[in-house]
């Protein structure tokens, strides 16, 4: 009778394997949702891919970058005064690295790399180096709650280049830039603000650049974007490198040391794509085009890159 009675509190093998899997389920599920939450928002963000000098990526990695693009020259070149025929174009090929020294601080070398200059009229064909630029970049904010990185930074150009394309104008170039990016889901936002310093205001002139990128990620092998750059000249210098007096910059490629491009602005547009082609190789590529009347020396430009990470 009593035997009948008597509970049995040890569930059976068979009981105990069934509540054991089910607890362990409950708890895999908000473990798998927490590691999805923490997967940081800036690994599906992109660097930029236009104007490869100037415009920074906020974030702090190791990459080594090569570089190719191919800028037309427009077909008529206007100057403070008058017009002559140019045509053809400016082929660069060149290799930026990027060198993470701590979580948020950055060794970056932004331009070197081999100048083709071949336009159809005024100008002799030249072939040539270009400057070095190297400089430091710091994470001043990185929110990975709020999706938002600012990182101000810096690089000198050493006049290292030759002449001939157009390189080795003045003493040296500072660029005192900040760098952000802000990111919405998939869809991110990133710009950059920066200013041309001369050490030589009587060779060079001052510059102000602006760049703003609009990426979405649809998937690891497209990323589209569409980006703007702009440049606007702050001083005149006090030579005529051209022989004329030039109104215009060729801004990302070399600072002339135009005395006639005060006050003037170049806009412009472009888009293209990234394609995440392994976990630390991406394949970059642009369309420019020069928005604004005249042209100055920026038809349109195509941009090809490699981003290796390590």
């Amino acid at each position: 009778m009593n035997n009948q009675h008597n509970l049995n509190l040890h569930p059976s093998p068979k009981t105990g394997g069934w509540l054991a899997a089910a607890l362990a389920t409950a708890l895999a599920v908000p473990a798998a949702h927490g590691q999805a939450s923490a997967v940081d928002w800036k690994t599906n963000a992109i660097s930029p891919v236009t104007n490869p000098i100037y415009f920074e990526d906020p974030r702090i990695d190791s990459e080594v970058r090569p570089i190719y693009f191919d800028h037309e020259l427009p077909n008529t070149f206007h100057y403070s005064g008058g017009t002559l025929p140019l045509g053809g174009q400016i082929q660069v090929v060149a290799a930026q690295v990027r060198l993470a020294l701590t979580d948020k601080l950055a060794l970056i070398a932004t331009k070197d790399g081999y100048i083709a200059s071949q336009p159809d009229h005024t100008l002799p064909h030249t072939y040539g180096w270009g400057n070095i630029t190297a400089g430091l970049k710091y994470a001043l904010i990185d929110d990975q709650a709020d999706q938002f990185i600012l990182t101000p930074g810096f690089t000198l150009e050493v006049p290292t280049g030759t002449r001939g394309v157009f390189q080795s104008r003045g003493k040296g170039l500072w660029n005192l830039f900040t760098s952000a990016a802000k990111g919405y889901g998939d869809l991110h936002l990133t710009g950059n603000l920066g200013f041309l310093v001369p050490d030589d205001f009587s060779k060079q002139t001052a510059e102000a650049h602006y760049s703003v990128q609009l990426d979405y990620y649809t998937c690891q092998y497209f990323i589209p974007f569409v980006a703007a750059n702009a440049y606007t000249v702050l001083s005149n210098s006090e030579r005529n490198a051209l022989g004329v007096p030039l109104n215009t910059e060729l801004y990302d490629l070399s600072d002339l040391g135009s005395t006639a491009a005060f006050g003037q602005t170049q806009v412009v547009l472009g888009l293209g794509f990234r394609s995440r082609l392994l976990k630390n190789l991406d394949f970059g590529f642009a369309y420019e085009y020069g928005a604004t009347d005249p042209q100055g020396i920026f038809k349109d430009r195509f941009t090809t890159d490699l981003i290796i990470r390590f």
